[in-house]
């Protein structure tokens, strides 16, 4: 179970840094209990994550860094989920590895984690809101809304998305959840738009041994072309949970209480990181985690702070929610009750700040919905046969011509 539970701790949280505590209270690990079920849904969650994070390595070589918050991706598309029906439905449970899940199920789940997570630890700061906004003029089905309320505590407003304000409201709500660390997820609403759902999360806390600034010196860090560049290493000698094998080495970094944790992965010699994306399966994480253990290290970590983007269409339809994206395909109707929707966009964006003190860090995920294209309307012609005319019969697949005339008067009966 705690294997588990540090999975999902550290795909759900994206880091953290708070404000130095100068209290001697001790820290007390405390294990969160929770059902078979969400125990399961956890680590289908872990699965989705780490299939996600091999597609965004995967999709994106040239990245120099790269972060993203697998919870906050599954919680927008969990949103979304409660909007889907058929296949489309099916495909999103396929990409969210949440195959043999009822509905109920997944909600409660989250629901019952999230309450958990956000409050295990007061020595960490953890905040998850979720949001809907929808065009006014569009009609929502109550049951969409009031699920989303109920198990993600999501604020659902209407807003004139032909207000050129609009994006500016969306975005003062993306700001304020990510205590301004993540300022602007909607640049513009096209006029075919009617709902974005939104996840943000945001984590902030301590290292449970914090670096001493004034052990933090200048040292060298090598890029893949073995060139060296000079930057901030913090130091410390300390007792951490570690494990070492022939692809890595691995230091467990825990912040406030012990709940959250960071897992720092230094390949081998010889080794690059993304050699350890590539057999990055929940099989061999919870092997490694099960291989953690405590030693004497001396820690050098260097400091960084970089914010990232993607969007993550490409990658959610390799593994297997393409239908979902497809225009005229997509079946969304337990949103708005015909299912003309289609997710257009996935947008997600994220930070994160480590130093002496700890890690701070924020990510947002927008799942952008729009009505399903039903081109111009069709221009009218007229056709008022209201003088002589021809016509003929044909055999259609033939095109042979079975009868042709002309009726000059319609009211003539026979001719001579």
């Amino acid at each position: 179970m705690k294997t588990i539970l540090f999975t999902a701790i550290l795909m759900t949280a994206t880091l953290v840094s708070c404000e130095k505590n100068t209290t001697e209270t001790p820290r007390i690990f405390q294990e969160i209990v929770i059902s078979k079920t969400t125990a399961d849904i956890i680590q289908s969650d872990n699965e989705f994550g780490l299939a996600m994070f091999r597609e965004v390595v995967s999709a994106d070589p040239e990245s120099d860094n790269i972060f993203v918050s697998p919870t906050s991706i599954a919680l927008a598309l969990a949103m979304t989920y409660n909007g889907a029906a058929g296949e489309t439905k099916t495909a999103m449970e396929t990409a969210l590895r949440k195959e043999g899940f009822t509905a109920e199920e997944i909600n409660s789940s989250y629901k019952s984690l999230i309450d958990a997570l956000v409050s295990v630890d007061p020595k960490v700061l953890l905040e998850i809101a979720n949001s809907i906004w929808y065009r006014e003029s569009f009609t929502v089905l109550q049951e969409f809304v009031t699920t989303n309320q109920l198990y993600y505590n999501a604020q659902v407003s209407s807003l004139d998305f032909n207000d050129a304000g609009a994006p500016g409201i969306i975005n003062n709500w993306v700001s304020d959840k990510t205590h301004d660390k993540i300022n602007k997820i909607v640049e513009e609403i096209s006029g075919q738009t009617v709902m974005y759902l939104i996840n943000a999360i945001y984590f902030k806390g301590i290292w449970q041994t914090e670096f001493k600034k004034e052990n933090t010196s200048d040292g060298s860090f090598y890029l893949n072309s073995g060139s060296p560049v000079t930057l901030p290493v913090m130091k410390q000698t300390t007792a951490l949970r570690y494990t070492s094998n022939e692809v890595f080495s691995m230091a467990e970094l825990p912040y406030g209480q012990g709940n959250y944790s960071m897992l720092v992965m230094l390949p081998q010699n010889g080794i690059s990181a993304d050699d350890i994306v590539d057999i990055l399966t929940p099989e061999n994480w919870d092997t490694w985690m099960g291989e953690l253990a405590e030693r004497n290290i001396d820690l050098e970590l260097p400091k960084f702070t970089f914010e990232y983007k993607n969007e993550l269409n490409n990658e959610l339809e390799a593994m297997g929610m393409g239908i979902a994206f497809s225009d005229g395909l997509a079946d969304f109707s337990k949103i708005n009750g015909t299912g003309q929707l289609f997710i257009s966009k996935v947008l997600h964006k994220s930070f994160v700040e480590v130093n002496e003190e700890g890690t701070e860090a924020a990510a947002v995920t927008s799942v952008e919905i729009e009505l399903t294209s039903v081109g111009p309307e069709p221009q009218v012609t007229e056709f008022h046969v209201d003088r002589p005319f021809l016509f003929a019969i044909r055999e259609t697949s033939t095109g042979t011509i079975l009868f042709i005339g002309r009726v000059n008067n319609p009211l003539t009966k026979t001719n001579g």
